[in-house]
C-alpha cells in the first residue's frame, strides 16, 4: 500500500469521524415561555371536571439535527412557584407543602439520556425531578418544523405528551379518584444559538 494511499484512508476516516454518527448536533435555546415555549397541565377534579394550568417560567435548551435524530437531548429547569391555574387561591394552595412545596423544591428539572425514533417523532427518554423525587419517564414526541425567522436566526420546534403519577413523586393529597394522573402537554420552540426578540 502506497503511502497516497495511506493518508487518503487517513483521510476519509477524519471526515466520517466529523461528519457521521460523531457530529454534534446544534443546540437551540427554548425561546421565552409565553412567547413560542409552554408546559401546561391538565388533571381530574375530584372526577367531575378538569383542571387546566401551566407553568410560566422555565428555561432550557435542546439538541437537534433531523439528520441524526438519535444524538436529540433536551434539558429544562422549571421554576415552581410559577404554577398557573388562573385562580389566584388555589395557586397559592398548590405552591404550599399539600403539593409542590415549592419553598423546598423551587426547581423541577427533566434531563434526556435518550431518544428513540425518526426525524418525525418519538419517543425521549430521561430523568424528571418533581417534588424532591427523580424518575424515569418517557415522553411522546412529534417533530413540528424548522427554518429561518423572520429575524435572521434559525428555529425548530416540537410537541410532546406524557402522563405522570402525582403518588409517584410524592405528591398523595386527595383530589378523586382519578386525579392522581397529570397528564403534561409540551411546545418547545428553541433558537440555534439564542433567541432574537
Amino acid at each position: 500500500m502506497t503511502l497516497q494511499r495511506i493518508i487518503n484512508i487517513a483521510l476519509l476516516a477524519s471526515t466520517l469521524t466529523v461528519f457521521g454518527k460523531g457530529a454534534v448536533a446544534a443546540e437551540y435555546e427554548i425561546d421565552i415561555p409565553g412567547m413560542h415555549a409552554a408546559i401546561q397541565f391538565r388533571i381530574y377534579h375530584l372526577g367531575y371536571s378538569v383542571l387546566t394550568g401551566r407553568f410560566n417560567d422555565f428555561s432550557g435548551s435542546f439538541n437537534w439535527d433531523k439528520d441524526q435524530p438519535e444524538a436529540s437531548s433536551i434539558n429544562v429547569t422549571i421554576n415552581t412557584a410559577s404554577i398557573d391555574s388562573n385562580h389566584a387561591e388555589r395557586d397559592k394552595h398548590l405552591r404550599e407543602a399539600d403539593f409542590l412545596n415549592v419553598e423546598e423544591y423551587p426547581e423541577a428539572t427533566f434531563k434526556s439520556t435518550k431518544y428513540n425514533g425518526d426525524a418525525n417523532g418519538g419517543t425521549l427518554e430521561g430523568i424528571l425531578t418533581l417534588h424532591g423525587v427523580s424518575k424515569p419517564i418517557a415522553i411522546d414526541v412529534k417533530f413540528i418544523g424548522e427554518g429561518d425567522d423572520p429575524w435572521g436566526g434559525y428555529r425548530a420546534g416540537f410537541e410532546g405528551n406524557v402522563t405522570l403519577r402525582r403518588s409517584d413523586f410524592g405528591m398523595t393529597y386527595d383530589l378523586g379518584p382519578k386525579s392522581d394522573e397529570m397528564e403534561l402537554d409540551l411546545y418547545i420552540e428553541g433558537c440555534r444559538d439564542t433567541c432574537q426578540k
